[in-house]
């Protein structure tokens, strides 16, 4: 089986997990800088798609805690289709409410510092939005 690549996108980092071959552990990737320009990011999503043999791309869905989307909604709706037209990859969207505050609230217990939770929170954001689409494919696979 082919790995799964986690995105958690930010304004101005995207922080990213990725699975193990059997698709059943996600963990910390890398950060990489958001500067705004889409089609860098993009490219830099399909070096590591290809790098990485990734089989999926599984998206942080950015939904207010309301369930509504909202302005960064449509920011990952963009990153998606951008993506979508440079690679053949299936991309799904992953409700990431409360990823990243979980994800800061683990770092936190781990007594990690400010300067260290601000260059691994997105990672491990990426990683729960990840790991919650791993378990949802494990739990609808027939037994």
């Amino acid at each position: 089986m082919s790995r799964a690549l986690g995105v958690d996108y930010g304004q101005r980092r995207v922080g990213l997990a990725l699975s193990d071959r059997d698709r059943l552990i996600a963990q910390a990737y890398e950060t990489l800088p958001n500067a705004g320009k889409l089609s860098v990011l993009v490219e830099g999503l399909c070096a590591i798609i290809e790098r990485e043999e990734v089989g999926h791309v599984v998206v942080g869905w950015p939904l207010r805690l309301n369930g509504k989307e909202g302005l960064q909604t449509r920011k990952v709706a963009r990153l998606i289709e951008a993506l979508s037209a440079r690679t053949a990859v299936p991309i799904s969207r992953w409700d990431e409410r409360l990823s990243t505050a979980s994800a800061e609230r683990s770092l936190i217990e781990g007594r990690v510092g400010r300067e260290g939770r601000r260059s691994h929170v997105d990672q491990l954001a990426a990683c729960f939005i990840l790991q919650g689409w791993l378990d949802a494919q494990r739990s609808a696979e027939p037994s």
